[in-house]
């Protein structure tokens, strides 16, 4: 199912938010995850795909300070969010772009990397087959996708209580979009048709660390495009969504600091 357009949507307060919460919680542990297995590669050129607030640029800049980063995002704002403590990296260099139309000459880069982005792509095949395009011969592909929403706690808790509090029409961003291209036999077939080989899935477990319930249920509720989901709904509001949120996690995870599963699928492919 193609996910609406409003689920790409990162604007006014949402990057913000984003960067400061949801990039500690879930988005740092596979930061340094992917950047260790793209270290290893020593690349001269490397283009990153949807880098959001740079979670992956910031890793990927101080391991390779010899590499020239190309981090694109389809999101200017989030790209603005990025520079605000990226900006004095001279290797990395910042550019708007699609990820199904890269503005990049054929062969351009030795690895191609995108941190949870493949799972926005309205065609993932046609996605695929820009960044093969891009990559030199020899070079690699790797780029993860979250698992299941049910392996991945905060999260659920979050779907679970957005079915309470609206259970006419729940949104439901993250199981749609984000949680919603979890199948590796899927991920290998679309790979495989966009021309890639050698293709290793391998599947990674982290614990997702927050400040308090209230931080984990900011983050989610109007961190990310969950927020426009849950304003188009009306009563009870976003505080009220987002304070049940946290009354369910503090419920389940205690209250002070709290800690949950996450759980994603780290694909590389030649």
């Amino acid at each position: 199912m193609t996910a609406p357009l409003s689920d790409k949507v990162f604007a006014g307060s949402v990057p913000q938010l984003y960067d400061q919460l949801m990039v500690p919680m879930i988005f740092a542990p596979y930061a340094r995850d992917l950047a260790q297995r793209i270290k290893g590669h020593r690349p001269r050129d490397l283009l990153e795909i949807a880098a959001g607030t740079g979670a992956v640029t910031t890793v990927l800049a101080g391991e390779l300070p010899d590499t020239t980063i190309t981090a694109t995002d389809l999101n200017e704002p989030m790209l603005a969010q990025a520079k605000t403590h990226l900006a004095g990296n001279a290797n990395i260099r910042w550019q708007q772009a699609d990820a199904l139309s890269l503005p990049f000459g054929d062969a351009s880069f030795d690895i191609v990397a995108c941190q949870f982005g493949a799972m926005f792509f309205p065609d993932r095949v046609k996605g695929y087959a820009e960044a093969r395009r891009v990559i030199r011969s020899g070079g690699r592909f790797f780029f993860n996708v979250w698992d299941r929403i049910e392996e991945n706690d905060f999260a659920d808790v979050m779907q679970q209580t957005m079915f309470q509090v609206f259970p006419s029409n729940p949104p439901q961003f993250m199981a749609r979009t984000p949680h919603g291209y979890h199948d590796p036999e899927r991920i290998r077939a679309d790979l495989t048709a966009a021309g890639f080989r050698d293709i290793a899935i391998e599947l990674v477990t982290h614990r997702s660390p927050a400040g308090s319930a209230q931080d984990a249920a900011l983050a989610y509720c109007q961190g990310t495009p969950m927020r426009g989901e849950i304003e188009g709904r009306g009563q009870p509001g976003l505080e009220a969504a987002t304070e049940r949120v946290a009354e369910a996690l503090a419920q389940r995870f205690g209250n002070g600091p709290i800690e949950g599963k996450i759980q994603a699928l780290v694909i590389s492919a030649a």
